[in-house]
């Protein structure tokens, strides 16, 4: 998402984001257990909060939620939404982790991690994290098992009865583990072509990004109501806490 300009994506699809995402509501519920769970009733920081599909129901919980998103219309319908919840936001690039203090709780969910398009960007974003992180803390990401045969010359329609469609054509370089895709997306106002771009990461891979910053996994699961990861799951959802200082 981030190849073209940080926030593009997010601005062109803020209206109808609650649509698209709509199929994910089944587990929003599970989520906000996991990590309210994690919380204790403390602080906690999302890394691409859109418009707040977890975090607003986190908020109401009773934990003091943070959401750095870089489209400001995902922040606009967020805020629009919130009411008094206790939800604080901020635009920039999620990747650098621009905030002040310290948090029991840095998520990531539903393969935002992947937007960030290079290696090196996201070992920095997790070393940043980690650099927030009170001592305890931890660091949950959800994102799929890549799988090379879910791209290989192959696209995939979205049409689920909303007034949202979708159309995903993509290209894949195994080699750079990116993911270079053109979203046609057919709303009531028209229809838009959009460029995304997201790098896939390993789970083993992501075990040692969080090494080198100084966290270590202490769960990995299958997905958000704690089911068991094996060789056959399509998703993971991985925990980790520090085991130092990160300014090490």
């Amino acid at each position: 998402m981030r190849s073209y300009s940080a926030g593009i994506y997010g601005d062109a699809v803020a209206d109808v984001y609650d649509e698209l995402v709509e199929p994910l509501s089944g587990q929003t519920a599970a989520t906000v257990e996991f990590l309210a769970d994690l919380a204790r009733g403390g602080q906690a920081l999302e890394l691409g909060v859109g418009t707040g599909r977890v975090a607003l129901p986190l908020a109401a919980r009773g934990v003091a939620v943070h959401g750095i998103d870089a489209s400001p219309k995902m922040l606009d319908r967020l805020r629009d939404k919130a009411g008094d919840m206790r939800v604080t936001t901020s635009v920039g690039d999620f990747g650098a982790v621009a905030v002040h203090g310290e948090f029991d709780v840095v998520y990531v969910v539903f393969n935002t991690f992947y937007g960030l398009p290079t290696q090196d960007e996201q070992l920095e974003c997790v070393r940043r994290v980690a650099a927030v992180l009170r001592p305890g803390g931890t660091f949950v990401v959800e994102a799929f098992v890549p799988d090379h045969a879910r791209f290989d010359g192959k696209g995939g329609i979205t049409a689920d009865g909303t007034d949202a469609g979708r159309l995903d054509v993509a290209r894949h370089d195994p080699v750079g583990q990116n993911i270079f895709a053109r979203q046609v997306l057919h709303t009531e106002d028209g229809t838009k072509l959009l460029p995304v771009h997201m790098r896939y990461v390993w789970p083993a891979e992501l075990d040692l990004m969080a090494r080198i910053a100084g966290l270590r996994r202490v769960e990995r699961f299958g997905g958000w109501s704690r089911e068991p990861f094996t060789a056959a799951s399509a998703n993971h959802v991985s925990v980790y806490s520090r085991t130092s200082d990160p300014d090490r």
